[in-house]
């Protein structure tokens, strides 16, 4: 895709003509003029007038060769979001077919959401159910993207990094699953140059000092496979596959790997007229060259979901380095560039074939967006569900009777029994996999044969299956039926769950649970009633934790105001101290010497019950460091070190500050359970600050209050017991 020229509306329009009707470029002209009107007087960042940015992406849609109705969907995809105009406008000047792409690619407004995230959650929420209702608005919405992405350099950097996260987590595995890699690959380079430019920019210099190396070697193996091929009459295109960055990088992040050791670097991709051609070409270079185990995979006999076919073998080359080979169609060829897009184009006047049977079963996981989001309240939760389903690397099983049923990896035969049936599920009682039974955790793997053992008697699904399951259609499929069986037990258990978590707030269940103190928090739930809430929380929909958390609220920050009122009141008593008493008041005596200004170093935080040591500062008396301080390791501050100690008595009446650092699995509500450990054991949390990374790894820093060592310790253990912290360690600055 042309990436750097900017198009006019003539441009786009001119070229659709190559390959719609007259009326059609008429449609689409007018198209134009509407968002042109729409748009007057607004500009982008970069200065130049908005429409500029609707015409870009109508291009990119052209280039797909989309039908008129997608194309005009790019020209006015923003009018309703960003102008005065409103769908109702939109219909009456076209039809109610553009208006419904419009309206599935138009970000929400006007509605007051708890934060960003939960904002932009219910954006790709609203985006995704219209996806599935029609699939052109991704196209629209993936076009909208890309060329957003080639001018993310106008914004400033927290957004272009936002932006670039965003689109790694969402639009890029999307157009993968779509199988548009034209489009994923320039959305990934793209975002890696904003997330890791060193990284990027090292790669594609790299890339350069090696090319014409790289350009020579694929020069002498193309020759040998044309001379090859002549002598068995087969034409065949052939050209050197362009490696791109995103998948190097990757590669080598995730295999720990230099630039050097990638040899897939080299790659030939050869276009043929047929698939006889295909396998007759993959027979003469494996005579050419010999294949490397476990590298030939069959996508022509097997297509991927996303309609992707081709032939892939790595051989060892001319020159004894692996060459990775690609061997498709021309017909094949243009649906690995466009995907799905490939599907809805206007092919010489012919309508898209929205109406093709076996196009349509292939987009069956698209049907099961619309579940997902009739299953759950939370935008939040709906999202994640779309990455665990849609975005993760996919396993492809067989049903004893040959059908491939495709499900994320890691998956076992209980996400196979629902992804069949709900009632299959429900009554599954064990699994055969290839002939030989297997647990029900068992992670099923590619060409396994599953058959699932089912019995009428069945009481139906255990709690436990809820962790066993992978799929989020699993696991809503299962709390469905806890919903069903177990209402009154889960109202009883979610009721009983809940008071357990006020009561660790140290407040009585009986001052909080009032009607419009429980119908508060219920409705800010979207629970119809409190047994509803009750029984959420019961089979698991939502934790105790979180309810507990809101039913408080209210009381802890009164608490909290009148705990602030006594230590004021008691500041101010405290001013009347006499001057030898503020000397001690770090709580440490001096050996042999009095009336020394004596403060506790912040570097490491020492606390009572610590091995301690004074230093001599210049003018500001004597400084107590933890005796393991690197501060007081080296060799020149020794001469001024001395011997201080803990005056007794003294722990139970200052509060002393200490920094942890937590580590652990990032997934919902790792912070909130960290805080309310820590307020479980009433300690003062003076500052928090939380990071992830793309690994999933959380780091959590808190400072809090202590009295001593001892104090420190309980909370330390307390806070292990939180589920997926690894590591809790007293940090010094």
């Amino acid at each position: 895709m042309a990436k750097e020229e900017i198009l006019t509306s003539e441009d786009v329009i001119n070229k659709a003509r190559t390959f719609l009707t007259n009326d059609d470029a008429d449609y689409l002209h007018r198209a134009y003029q509407f968002a042109e009107s729409a748009h007057k007087d607004q500009y982008r960042k970069s200065g130049e007038p908005y429409i500029v940015h609707p015409v870009q992406v109508a291009g990119i849609l052209v280039e797909l060769e989309m039908d008129p109705v997608t194309i005009a969907g790019g020209f006015l995809h923003d009018v309703v979001e960003d102008t005065e105009v409103t769908l109702d406008d939109v219909e009456d000047s076209f039809d109610h077919e553009l208006a419904m792409l419009v309206d599935g690619v138009t970000k929400l407004g006007k509605i007051k959401y708890k934060s960003k995230e939960a904002l932009q959650a219910e954006n790709h929420r609203k985006m995704f159910v219209a996806m599935a209702k029609d699939i052109r608005v991704i196209l629209i919405k993936l076009a909208d993207r890309l060329h957003n992405m080639r001018t993310l350099k106008h914004l400033p950097p927290h957004k272009q990094r936002r932006i670039s996260n965003e689109t790694l987590e969402i639009f890029a595995p999307l157009a993968h699953r779509l199988g548009i890699s034209t489009i994923k690959w320039e959305l990934e380079d793209t975002a890696l140059r904003y997330l890791n430019p060193q990284q990027y920019y090292r790669i594609v210099q790299l890339m350069k000092q090696k090319r014409e190396e790289r350009e020579s070697y694929i020069d002498e193996v193309i020759g040998e496979l044309k001379n090859q091929l002549k002598d068995v009459n087969i034409e065949a295109d052939m050209s050197g596959r362009p490696k791109h960055l995103y998948s190097i990088y990757r590669k080598m992040a995730e295999q720990k790997k230099q630039f050097n050791e990638i040899y897939d670097l080299l790659a030939v991709r050869i276009l043929v007229h047929s698939i006889k051609d295909c396998y007759a070409v993959l027979g003469i270079i494996h005579t050419c060259w010999k294949p490397m185990p476990g590298r030939f995979k069959d996508y022509i006999a097997m297509p991927k979901p996303n309609l992707y076919q081709s032939l892939h073998t790595t051989v060892i080359g001319p020159k004894g380095d692996p060459l990775e080979v690609q061997i498709r169609t021309k017909e094949m060829h243009e649906i690995a560039e466009y995907g799905i897009a490939a599907h809805w184009a206007y092919k010489e006047g012919k309508q898209p074939s929205k109406g093709n049977k076996a196009f349509e079963d292939k987009l069956t996981w698209f049907r099961e967006i619309l579940d997902w989001q009739n299953e759950t309240n939370d935008a939040e939760e709906f999202m994640e569900t779309l990455k665990v389903d849609l975005f993760s690397d996919m396993v492809y099983v067989f049903t004893p009777k040959g059908d491939v049923i495709e499900l994320p990896s890691g998956s076992v035969p209980l996400d196979f029994a629902y992804r069949i049936h709900t009632e299959v599920g429900n009554k599954t009682i064990g699994a055969k996999v290839n002939g030989k039974m297997e647990p029900l955790d068992y992670q099923l793997k590619n060409g396994d044969i599953v058959e699932v053992m089912t019995s009428k008697h069945s009481y139906g699904p255990s709690q436990d299956w809820l962790t066993i399951t992978q799929t989020s259609q699993a696991k809503s499929k299962i709390k469905q039926f806890f919903k069903r069986q177990r209402r009154d037990e889960n109202i009883s258990k979610g009721k009983e769950a809940v008071e357990k978590e006020i009561r660790a707030f140290d407040i009585e269940p009986k001052d909080v649970l009032i009607s419009d103190n429980l119908k508060r928090v219920f409705e800010k739930f979207n629970f119809s009633n409190e047994d509803d809430m009750y029984a959420a929380v019961g089979y698991q929909g939502i934790t105790a934790a979180l309810i507990a958390t809101r039913l408080t609220d209210k009381v802890r920050e009164a608490k909290q105001k009148e705990q602030n009122l006594e230590e004021t009141i008691e500041e101010v008593k405290n001013e009347a101290v006499t001057k030898k008493e503020q000397k001690r008041d770090s709580g440490v005596k001096v050996e042999g010497v009095d009336n020394l200004l004596v403060r506790l170093s912040k570097c490491c935080n020492p606390v009572p019950g610590d091995r301690i040591v004074g230093y001599i500062t210049k003018g500001r008396g004597v400084s107590v460091h933890r005796s393991d301080c690197p501060n007081v390791q080296k060799e020149e501050v020794k001469e001024r070190l001395l011997h201080v100690e803990w005056e007794k008595g003294q722990s139970d009446k200052k509060q002393y500050h200490v920094d942890l650092e937590i580590s652990g699995y990032d997934r919902r509500g790792l912070v909130n359970e960290v805080l309310q450990a820590v307020n479980e054991t009433k300690t003062n949390i003076t500052y928090v600050n939380g990071r992830s990374d793309r690994n999933r790894m959380a780091v959590i820093h808190i400072t809090i209050l202590i009295h001593n060592t001892g104090h420190l310790k309980r909370i330390v253990e307390r806070i292990k017991q939180i589920k997926d912290v690894y590591t809790v360690t007293r940090t010094t600055q």
